[in-house]
């Protein structure tokens, strides 16, 4: 059965001098502030849209990779990862790095390298960014 998250921002004035605040209305998490500042130089507290998108790959991934890890009979103790979006004003999203450290039993190292490049390439989010250079760096703890 197909699921539906929401999430809802308000803005207001222009994008230099404006503000907003996003909410995570589906899960009522909170809601938190945004800004072009915190977009274009440095947080001072705030979000953007780009934070956003790294919160939701690096679990994506997280769960593609668990997933498909305990299918392969070699289930994570744990998986650390880390999703850096790069955001270049006047150009846009210009790649997301995933840095993964893991913890599998009885795994090799290229065998967790094949299954996180497979996760990378099929989680939900990275099919939705596919129009971005995804990379990775992947090893066993």
């Amino acid at each position: 059965m197909a699921t539906v998250r929401q999430a809802k921002t308000h803005w207001e004035g222009s994008l230099f001098e404006g503000a907003g605040q996003v909410t995570l209305a589906s899960s009522g998490l909170g809601t938190y502030d945004v800004s072009w500042p915190a977009r274009a130089e440095e947080p001072n507290g705030k979000t953007s849209p780009e934070e956003l998108i790294a919160a939701a790959h690096s679990a994506c991934f997280s769960m593609a990779l668990s997933n498909g890890l305990a299918k392969a009979g070699t289930p994570p103790t744990s998986l650390d990862v880390t999703a850096d979006v790069t955001f270049q004003p006047g150009t846009g999203i210009t790649g997301i790095h995933l840095t993964l450290v893991g913890s599998v039993d009885g795994m090799d190292e290229d065998a967790f390298k094949a299954a996180a490049e497979d996760a990378k390439k099929n989680c939900p989010v990275s099919q939705a960014l596919t129009g971005t250079t995804i990379t990775l760096d992947a090893s066993l703890a």
